[in-house]
């Protein structure tokens, strides 16, 4: 018998999302940079997907060099890129667009034959917004004017927050909604999870089998979904592990792992599932409502430590154990088999899969913490964002 393939192996391209998985602001996320060294080792092409449209790929290329991981300008995907993409396709070469951003966006529209400008008297034929740290009022007015007169108006992605090494800043979503409430009217959105963003990577990254692998639900890991693509999660950035559990069906990975180092795991360690609630030494089910998660016995003789009714049972040894490679792996077999087992309630309850919802909970949610925090699955309170 072979061995199992790693993901470096079924997959031809990692399309990786950058904030929270392969660096936090200045500095890389742990492990990344080794990861991602020996995935190109192992025959696998990368592709860096971002949301942010603030800076050029030549830039983005040389802040991922400079922290360690190698990249070249090409293999940088952003949303200004997909969003220019976009306009092009709709407007003549030579059109003069508005541009409430930053160079990032001003370098995707000329390389898409487009001409930006910076004020709604300057004759343009659309309005195209990404992040930029120095947008302030007097551009906001500007694309505000121009959205108002009823051009065309693309948004490079709605991101609520933007991390920084500091805590959570307001993102492009923000400043998107200052211009929405101010004219009534939505953009177009060609950033993750809407299907330019993936569709810009895939065609510029060559990929037939691609793996989406990012930090967050709403944006990386629906993005994946909706373009039927299987996806990672790492839980390096702003995806507490609970926020998996309780994660409607539309907001699913296919697998689950720490973090970069799970690209050289097997599918099979990985792999999440409604109903798959026993996974390693431990099981879950759903009862009444109440989670409740078991733990075998180191004699492999039943059930041993574990949570139910919304506190650990097993005292200080509940959960698992120890630290290392064993603890980390403990741990996520842990929130596998919580996976399994709240997504299979949630899909039989309803409500699109949410576990809980408005109309109630197909799942006690303080279960599912006491769970996790058995399991050792909890993340750690201080996080970079």
């Amino acid at each position: 018998m072979g061995a199992v393939p790693h993901l470096t192996e079924l997959y031809d391209v990692a399309l990786l999302d950058l904030d929270g998985v392969v660096y936090i602001g200045p500095r890389p996320v742990p492990h990344a940079p080794e990861a991602l060294r020996q995935a190109r080792e192992a025959g696998m092409r990368l592709a860096f997907v971002t949301n942010n449209a603030s800076r050029p790929p030549d830039r983005v290329a040389a802040h991922l060099t400079e922290i360690g991981v190698e990249a070249r300008p090409e293999e940088v995907v952003t949303s200004a890129q997909a969003a220019a993409r976009l306009l092009a396709e709709q407007l003549p070469a030579g059109s003069k667009v508005l541009v409430v951003g930053g160079e990032g966006l001003e370098v995707a529209l000329r390389e898409q034959d487009l001409v930006p400008v910076s004020g709604a008297d300057d004759g343009p034929v659309a309005v195209v917004q990404g992040f930029s740290p120095k947008v302030g009022w007097p551009l906001l007015a500007e694309g505000t004017y121009a959205v108002a007169s009823g051009l065309p108006w693309v948004a490079s992605n709605t991101d609520p927050i933007v991390p920084t090494d500091r805590g959570r800043a307001p993102g492009n979503g923000t400043l998107v909604d200052a211009i929405r409430t101010a004219t009534g009217r939505d953009p177009v959105v060609a950033g993750k999870p809407e299907p330019p963003m993936h569709r810009e990577a895939i065609l510029r990254s060559g990929a037939t089998r691609p793996l989406v692998v990012g930090d967050r639900l709403d944006t990386d890991i629906e993005g994946a979904n909706a373009a039927e693509v299987d996806s990672l999660l790492v839980l390096t950035g702003v995806t507490d592990p609970i926020d998996v559990v309780l994660a409607p069906a539309r907001l699913r990975p296919t697998y689950v792992g720490h973090d970069l180092r799970s690209l050289h795991a097997s599918p099979g360690g990985l792999r999440v599932g409604a109903g798959d609630a026993t996974v390693g030494d431990w099981h879950a089910v759903v009862d009444g409502g109440t989670l409740r998660l078991t733990r075998a016995a180191a004699d492999g003789s039943g059930p041993g430590d574990g949570a139910s009714g919304g506190a650990g049972s097993g005292g200080e040894d509940d959960g698992a154990e120890g630290d290392g490679a064993e603890a980390d792996r403990l741990a996520l077999d842990g929130l596998r088999a919580v996976c399994g087992a709240v997504w299979a309630a949630a899909d039989d309850a309803g409500a699109g899969g949410a576990a809980v919802d408005a109309g109630g909970a197909a799942v006690d949610r303080a279960s599912v913490q006491a769970a996790l925090d058995a399991a050792r699955t909890t993340r750690a309170p201080a996080r970079p964002y």
